[in-house]
């Protein structure tokens, strides 16, 4: 189903690049995770969680956190969900993908768009541990494209109660495109920067590094990285078989949790027809569109530099209806 969002605009960020820019720079509070949490992967490595769960009872609703690319504990919107899921009795844990936490991840890897495997361990664990708890998982960006994927994979069997997704890059290719025109390059290059970082620190890190680690320096856009490096160090043939297989919109209409995606149509990091139609998606996924809010903004409010983020309300809403609580 494709409902219309009831999403306005602050008056005074009505542009999809203010509204991005905007929402990713202005930090208004400090994540408030009380404690961290090392999960080791069956391949050697390993996975960082920061938790906020403080004064919350141990069987309380937990949403897992998914992050964007070159997001962690530190992104702004990490830390305003955090503090409206704690007001609302809920416990969060963001899950940090590997090599983005504060410590450097053990093997030359770190992750890509399509990578659900460690989220699939994972809420294998959290059920173990947890089989009575209700459950959802919020992905943002990176993050909404491997929890769509995931669940589409994961069908009736997903272990949670319900999902949201938050600008998805529907179909990686065409937002290759999009990312590498106009102002967009910004936005490109910024990303592209903080991965980098980290593949730079690899190659420092490991005395053998792969030669793949360091063809990351010399990259300017998406396609050159993810043909260069993402393509060969994930084991896909090539670019174009790693944009194939992992864009998500495949995967919709094989998710059996009821989810929600939420999606600004001038997002600056892609163009609508990346957008899936109404019979790509199954009955559980309600697909959320608004004019405005750039990508990852959502900012409304009527008052310049008091800023109403519309993300921190209606994302619990709709978890709230889900978990019946």
């Amino acid at each position: 189903m494709i409902i219309e969002s009831l999403f306005k605009p602050a008056w005074w960020l009505t542009n999809a690049h203010a509204q991005t820019i905007y929402s990713s720079v202005r930090h208004p509070m400090e994540a408030p995770v009380n404690r961290v949490e090392k999960v080791d992967l069956p391949d050697g490595d390993f996975l960082d969680l920061a938790w906020s769960d403080a004064d919350l009872p141990v069987d309380a609703p937990l949403v897992i956190i998914l992050h964007g690319l070159g997001g962690c504990v530190n992104s702004s919107y990490v830390a305003r969900f955090m503090h409206v899921f704690h007001q609302q009795g809920w416990r969060s844990v963001l899950m940090h993908f590997r090599g983005a936490g504060k410590e450097l991840n053990r093997l030359p890897r770190a992750y890509h768009l399509g990578d659900t495997e460690d989220l699939n361990y994972l809420i294998d664990i959290f059920a173990k541990r947890e089989p009575e708890t209700k459950k959802a998982i919020v992905g943002i960006s990176l993050g909404g494209n491997v929890l769509l994927k995931w669940l589409g994979e994961r069908g009736e069997g997903s272990n949670i109660v319900t999902a949201v997704a938050v600008s998805v890059p529907f179909l990686l290719n065409k937002v290759a495109n999009r990312m590498n025109e106009g102002f967009s390059r910004f936005y490109q290059m910024h990303l592209l920067n903080q991965f980098k970082t980290v593949f730079a620190r690899k190659v420092d890190h490991f005395k053998n590094a792969p030669d793949v680690l360091k063809k990351a320096a010399n990259c300017n856009c998406f396609w050159t990285f993810d043909d260069q490096v993402t393509a060969p160090l994930y084991g896909f043939d090539n670019v174009h078989s790693y944009y194939r297989q992992c864009s998500c919109r495949q995967y919709l209409r094989k998710i059996a949790t009821p989810t929600l995606i939420i999606h600004a149509m001038d997002d600056p990091f892609m163009t609508v027809d990346v957008l899936p139609s109404e019979d790509e998606l199954s009955a559980a996924v309600t697909l959320e569109l608004s004019k405005k809010g750039g990508h990852v903004g959502f900012i409304s409010g009527n008052t310049p530099g008091s800023p109403v983020y519309w993300l921190d309300q209606r994302i619990p809403e709709y978890l709230r209806m889900q978990f019946n609580y």
